[in-house]
């Protein structure tokens, strides 16, 4: 982790002019005004230049009263001295000179000239950016010598020179973090000459010391560093913390390597007084107690002594400082990933999971979905049901679907997990009123099939056998519509518009009910304890049937035809009447959005969360549409057209995030993709399927 100092560029050049300069006192001089060229050219580019013709002008206006050969000696001299001051100004030379011009910007900066083998990587102290320490990297431009540097020579000159931009807070915070960046891909003299030439310093000085204290494990030099830290922190209290995590990594390498004696007083002597943490403290305490590193590596899950954890360590350790001290640790990677991120959250077509890795993206260009890969395109038209088709839904694992039509069957469809079309698996007859509501085990074992209003019954399939497990009803008079399945797969809760409300056993056997409840729509949350109920009040409330306890949850103002939750349990959508889609947060129990276009009245539609992490949302229509909605929008950002008739319900596959299904009264389950690999024919016909509602 050390920082190795370098020359400054070009002072080979500078030392090696002066020095055939001064040897130029014998011999023929040549003409005055020749030897001026040649000695601006030697000074090119160089800090100091333009001072040097500045002041060799008086010179050369006096040449014509004076003696050519004895004016010629004084000129020749003249050019010497000033050109060696404007070397010894700008830190340029070599040997000696060098090497005291190198102590001095040392020692002008803080830094310390003992710190051997330490790389310097900027750590100049950020006085004036320019007029500190000269750099000779051709920032400026001086007259008639191509490109110059500030030069700090003297007084008289420096006004006539062009001052170096002052760098404003954010370009110096830019700089550090290209620096840091740098340095870990171990680019050392790199940033050594951003540095130097920026006039910044990657981080303080005691805090580089602190640093290749740490790296090095010399903890007691790493401990006196920490009070020179102090003055520099907003929360000196932090301090007491650093301290323990110090003599923490001190006395787990001490146990490694077998040092028990040493690692109980620093437990004693050392972390204990600090009363800090004490619970730690007994945990540490019970690792003398390993018989072996490995057998405590194990137990601490500690990567073991060496670069790794000490890494981790000052990873840690930097939290508690001001950045203005030292980064927090790949500052410019977290901030890359963050404006990845940004970008896809406001994507509206993105559906991919995107990998946080940063050699997965590009980040020369901006991040965009087109909508030919979002599913709003008709792959499939499944037309086995003879009559309208009520519900769908796919599997927990997304292999499956479950469709429910009035012609009292469900037809279980099977994915194609290549090329994602559906076949007929199996048809599951006998349900006489109708199929109104299909619910998934947890494990996909089994379904469960309700009928309208007047259906008593419920049917519970084995979807594996296609053989009927049970038939479920406690009364002619019930009217059981609407199931839930509780997490553990052992037990379900069902209910009905006629005041049903039962908890039953996978035998049918009735374990507990609810009287008087008026059930629309179930959903069991993932506590195991708690059922969700929307009632004929036109809220939904959250029933406890282990301690027979219930609360309100959500109070519209109409009724609430049909909801799901998210997997998370914290979102709930509901379909209301003549309202449409409501997004309720169960939570903080209020209400989030509306979501615009859908035509809702009083049929039961069922919409459905759906995408990666659940960012969209779909429902059916009774204007015959599907509707999509990024889940942070109130206006649809598709509208897909096909259906016929009103559209009952919508699934989304759980496991292809591109696909998603929808059934009609017309009869038919449409299955919605990413468009054809026909891009020419986006503008061609395929966006028939998919109005682009984005504007």
């Amino acid at each position: 982790m050390g920082y190795n100092s370098t020359r400054k560029p070009g002072s080979e050049t500078l030392a090696s002019a002066s020095s055939s300069s001064d040897s130029d006192t014998g011999g023929a001089s040549p003409p005055p005004r020749k030897k001026h060229r040649a000695s601006a050219a030697e000074g090119a580019g160089e800090p100091g230049a333009s001072a040097v013709v500045t002041g060799l002008s008086g010179v050369v206006l006096g040449l014509a009263t004076h003696s050519p050969h004895t004016q010629a000696i004084h000129f020749n001299r003249s050019v010497v001295n000033n050109l060696s001051s404007s070397m010894q100004a700008n830190g340029a030379g070599q040997g000696q000179e060098s090497s005291e011009l190198s102590c001095l910007n040392s020692a002008q900066n803080g830094e310390s000239s003992s710190a051997g083998g330490t790389h310097s990587n900027g750590l100049l102290s950020n006085t004036d950016n320019g007029n500190s320490v000269g750099t000779s990297n051709g920032s400026a431009s001086g007259p008639g010598t191509g490109t110059s540097a500030p030069s700090t020579a003297s007084g008289s000159d420096v006004g006539s020179l062009k001052k170096k931009k002052r760098l404003t807070q954010g370009e110096e915070d830019v700089i550090r973090l290209i620096g840091q960046h740098l340095h870990g891909l171990g680019l050392n003299q790199t940033v050594d000459l951003l540095m130097q030439e920026s006039g910044c310093r990657l981080e303080h000085p005691s805090a580089t010391k602190f640093r290749n204290h740490v790296m090095e494990g010399e903890w007691d030099k790493a401990e006196n560093d920490l009070n020179e830290l102090r003055a520099l922190m907003h929360s000196p209290n932090a301090i007491v913390r650093m301290k323990f995590l110090l003599l923490q990594q001190k006395y787990l390498e001490y146990l490694e390597d077998g040092k028990v004696l040493e690692a109980l007083q620093v437990l004693r002597g050392e972390l204990t007084p600090l009363k800090y943490n004490t619970d730690r403290i007994h945990v540490l305490s019970g690792y003398l107690m390993c018989s072996h590193a490995e057998d405590l590596r194990a137990k601490a899950e500690w990567e073991g002594k060496g670069t790794a954890s000490r890494c981790r360590l000052l990873d840690k350790l930097q939290t508690y400082l001001p950045p203005s001290v030292m980064l927090p640790p790949r500052r410019l990677q977290t901030l890359l990933r963050q404006a990845v991120e940004l970008q896809r959250d406001r994507c509206l077509y993105h559906n991919t999971k995107l990998d946080n890795n940063l050699d997965s993206v590009s980040l020369l260009l901006d991040h965009v979905c087109s909508r030919l890969q979002f599913p709003c395109y008709t792959q499939q038209i499944l037309t086995e049901h003879c009559n309208e088709v009520w519900f769908c839904k796919f599997s927990n694992d997304g292999t499956k679907l479950a469709t429910g039509s009035k012609d009292t069957t469900v037809i279980i469809w099977q994915v194609d997990p290549e090329s994602h079309q559906l076949k007929l698996l199996r048809t599951l007859e006998g349900h006489a009123y109708g199929v109104s509501y299909l619910a998934w085990s947890p494990d996909d074992t089994y379904l469960i099939a309700c009928g309208p209003d007047d259906c008593s019954e419920l049917w519970l399939w084995n979807v594996q056998t296609g053989e009927l497990r049970t038939k479920i009803s406690q009364s002619h008079e019930d009217s059981l519509t609407s199931v839930a399945w509780n997490p553990d797969g052992k037990r379900f809760v069902t209910g009905g518009q006629r005041g049903q409300f039962y908890q039953c056993d996978l035998d049918g056997n009735l374990l507990d009910s609810w009287e008087g409840v008026r059930v629309q729509c179930l959903w069991c949350l993932g506590d195991g304890r708690t059922v969700l109920a929307s009632d004929t009040h036109q809220r939904i409330r959250g029933y406890n049937f282990e301690d027979l306890t219930d609360r309100n949850i959500v109070q519209e103002d109409h009724p609430i035809m049909s909801f799901t939750v998210s997997k998370n349990g914290r979102l709930a959508l509901l379909n209301v009447a003549t309202q449409g889609v409501h997004l309720w947060d169960l939570q903080d129990r209020v209400l989030v959005r509306k979501y615009q276009g859908v035509t809702q009245g009083f049929y039961t539609i069922h919409s459905c969360f759906g995408g990666h992490n659940e960012d969209f949302i779909a429902s059916g229509s009774e204007d015959h549409k599907v509707y999509i909605w990024h889940r942070r929008g109130e206006l649809p950002i598709a509208e897909l057209t096909g259906h016929t008739r009103t559209v009952n319900c919508v699934s989304w596959n759980p496991a292809i995030t591109g696909l998603m299904a929808s059934a009609s009264d017309d009869g038919t389950v449409r299955v919605w993709g990413p468009a054809p690999f026909l891009e020419s024919q986006e503008t061609d016909g395929l966006n028939e399927n998919c109005s682009n509602m984005d504007s």
